[in-house]
């Protein structure tokens, strides 16, 4: 690969959805002939080297009432979070937001594809396509007989993480409080057991990113799966609930599982304040430590584009090359910068969907 081409990234996580379905025009055409609006679309990722990753449903907390980012600019903060939503209207916008994503794989005519085993990234990373995993994030949209389930696996979900930050009837949330440890609550509950197991037998990645530390034991004494966060970075640098334990890296390397570096500055800064005037050598500070804890196998990047304050430097999805030359320049490898980028990935998917 010479350096005049980016070098491929596969994503851990990011909101484009989200930010389509609230847009005020139409959303396919929006994604495959860019806007130029947030983070992400297919113009611009085919510039920064982006070739796949996870395409997170989300349903969106009804307002709090205060102004979250004057908040995680303080010193301290703890982000107060919405009760639990309704059941239909959170299956209303997470059949909205995957039948989006269905829509922009229909509308590319081939362009973009709905992967749902890790042949399906591999060929889509060796032709030029878009390669989508369908994730869930939070799992508000499925009822307790778990009978969404069945049909959004079938729709090609492959990836859920059973909480966002605020409580459903699965578990509990990390919320998001500066300093902070992830241990803030109870874990799973009964129906969150229930829909781990389900999970298992049907080989759906089970994302740990927003579960607090109970419920992230929880699953790592109950799942028979790599442990997987798709975006969250380091306690030991940057002391934010949100972050991960070296006890709870530990648990992921030994499950040959992965950690998806969080572009989120929130996440970053030692002082865990959101702000995009954030050096990048502060993103590899995490990953240096991520690799000493978890290994050279175990680290991927999972940007939450469109979903967070990502650093100036990167500007957008564009911008990844400028992560990557800043990795080359900190000591690592070709080899390393492949499976940091984009084959750590593939492989705990397909250790994970056994395909």
């Amino acid at each position: 690969m010479s350096r005049s081409t980016p070098m491929p990234v596969f994503d851990g996580h990011n909101d484009v959805l989200l930010r389509l379905m609230r847009g005020k025009i139409q959303p396919e055409q929006a994604f495959l002939e860019g806007d130029n609006i947030g983070h992400l679309d297919w113009p611009r990722m085919r510039q920064g080297g982006f070739v796949g990753g996870f395409f997170a449903v989300y349903v969106p907390s009804e307002s709090v009432g205060v102004d979250v980012d004057e908040l995680m600019a303080q010193a301290q903060y703890d982000v107060p979070l919405s009760s639990p939503l309704p059941l239909p209207t959170s299956q209303q916008v997470t059949v909205h937001m995957a039948a989006l994503l269905m829509r922009i794989e229909r509308a590319s005519k081939g362009e973009v594809k709905i992967c749902r085993n890790a042949a399906d990234i591999r060929h889509c990373i060796d032709t030029g396509k878009l390669a989508a995993i369908l994730h869930i994030e939070g799992a508000e949209g499925i009822d307790p007989d778990l009978y969404m389930l069945d049909v959004l696996y079938e729709s090609g979900l492959r990836s859920i993480g059973p909480v966002w930050s605020r409580p459903n009837i699965f578990g509990h949330g990390v919320p998001f409080r500066y300093p902070s440890t992830p241990d803030t609550g109870p874990g799973l509950t009964d129906r969150g057991i229930e829909l781990v197991r389900a999970c298992n037998r049907l080989k759906i990645m089970i994302d740990l990113s927003h579960l607090n530390e109970k419920g992230f034991w929880d699953v790592a004494r109950l799942s028979d799966a790599p442990l997987v966060a798709t975006h969250s970075n380091a306690w030991e640098i940057c002391k934010h609930s949100r972050n991960l334990t070296d006890k709870q890296l530990g648990a992921i390397r030994e499950s040959r599982g992965m950690v998806g570096v969080n572009f989120a500055t929130s996440f970053i800064r030692p002082d865990g304040m959101r702000n995009d005037d954030t050096p990048l050598e502060e993103m590899i500070r995490h990953m240096d430590h991520l690799i000493e804890k978890v290994g050279v196998d175990g680290v991927g990047l999972g940007s939450d584009f469109d979903g967070a304050t990502i650093p100036a430097e990167i500007g957008d999805v564009r911008g990844l090359p400028r992560l990557v030359d800043a990795m080359r320049r900190h000591g690592y490898d070709e080899a390393t910068l492949r499976k940091v980028c984009y084959e750590n990935w593939v492989n705990v998917l397909e250790r994970t969907w056994g395909e």
